[in-house]
């Protein structure tokens, strides 16, 4: 699997799946971000990975290159920098459960199902305790969506 996440929204702005490790999966990924989110990308947008094989390769260098995005890679032995993946990975692993799943396409299907619950609905505590694509609209638009109750014994 290769997820593009938002560093700010932790919004899940990209993903692939494949059933084997050819690189295309990596490359449709980015063709995917750069396709739905082209427009707000800028030379300032990092895409950033750990050192796995696939994002060292030429093609993958090449397409982030062309697409006039900066790479940025987790130096060796060095998890810190890829702990957002991490914890991304982490959650989803504690809930979902593909084990009735017999073949490719249900595991795609339980992920897609899961990834869109994510971004509209899980709410996180450190995103003001609001989803991914509800944060971003409120740093965007400045009005925070959920009803905060007022303090007892005020009116």
């Amino acid at each position: 699997m290769c997820t593009i996440i938002d560093a700010c929204a932790k919004e899940l702005l990209a993903w692939t799946l494949s059933a084997s490790l050819e690189i295309d999966f990596v490359l449709e990924a980015v063709n995917f971000l750069i396709g739905n989110h082209g427009v707000s990308l800028t030379v300032e947008t990092l895409i950033h990975s750990d050192q796995g094989s696939h994002y060292k390769s030429v093609k993958f260098v090449r397409l982030v290159k062309d697409s006039e995005l900066r790479q940025s890679m987790s130096r060796k032995a060095n998890c810190w920098d890829n702990a957002p993946q991490e914890s991304f990975y982490g959650h989803m692993k504690d809930e979902i459960d593909i084990s009735q799943c017999s073949k490719f396409e249900e595991v795609k299907s339980v992920i897609a199902d899961w990834i869109d619950y994510y971004n509209n609905d899980r709410y996180q505590w450190n995103l003001a305790r609001l989803a991914p694509r509800e944060y971003y609209k409120y740093r965007i638009m400045g009005e925070y969506p959920l009803t905060i109750p007022k303090a007892k014994g005020r009116d």
